[in-house]
């Protein structure tokens, strides 16, 4: 590099008529060279593997459509990402709901099997005492029964009410009921209760139905 300033120096003194084309092109380079500063962070278009043509505005027409071609391409890649992201969000959601339904199922099937146990509980509540040591019995099959229900309730089950409402086939079935006629449909009586699972019906109420406004 000294002895390019020297050279520089040495046809500064003789005149600039004396330079050849390739020391001129050497001696900008030089200068180039040693009065900028080194930028760490600096690309050259060599790095990038572009051959930038010696025209300028051809260069900056490559450098540009080089530039776009990668915003398209990291665009593409966003889109990429953000579709797989969603995919496993869905996953996610999906395994999370299949993992509540295998529960909820599970759970469904262990109540089915205890309404029938259920069943003899209502049965025997409504049985009328005729003995103190009747009456005492019942107290004691009204708690278990109280606790057996808060377990199951706190499970998802739920009693379908139906004496006194509305005929509704979606909640109710009915086994007896008035024949021909017209108007609404309440229910008179519960002959079995019904109960929902997690907001769904387990099983339906049977009942029996009449008019509405009619003596059951």
């Amino acid at each position: 590099m000294n002895d390019e300033r020297k050279n520089l120096e040495a046809h500064e003194r003789e005149g600039l008529e004396d330079w050849t084309p390739g020391e001129a092109e050497e001696l900008v380079t030089a200068e180039i060279v040693e009065d900028t500063p080194l930028q760490p962070d600096a690309v050259s278009p060599e790095a990038l593997g572009l051959e930038l043509p010696d025209d300028p505005e051809e260069a900056r027409s490559m450098l540009l459509e080089t530039l776009l071609a990668e915003r398209v391409a990291s665009g593409e890649r966003l889109e990429a990402l953000q579709r797989l992201a969603a995919e496993f969000e869905n996953y996610r959601k999906r395994v999370a709901r299949d993992h509540t339904e295998t529960v909820d199922r599970a759970g469904q099937r262990v109540i089915e099997a205890v309404l029938p146990s259920l069943d003899n509980f209502d049965a025997a509540l409504a049985y009328e005492t005729q003995t103190p040591a009747e009456e005492k019995i019942l107290d004691g099959l009204n708690g278990t029964y109280a606790t057996l229900m808060n377990a199951l309730s706190a499970e998802g089950l739920e009693v379908i009410e139906a004496a006194g409402k509305p005929f509704d086939p979606m909640y109710h079935e009915a086994v007896t009921g008035p024949v021909g006629g017209d108007g609404a449909l309440v229910v008179a009586q519960e002959l079995r209760r019904g109960y929902l699972f997690k907001s769904r019906v387990l099983r339906p109420t049977l009942v029996q139905v009449d008019h509405a406004g009619d003596d059951a």
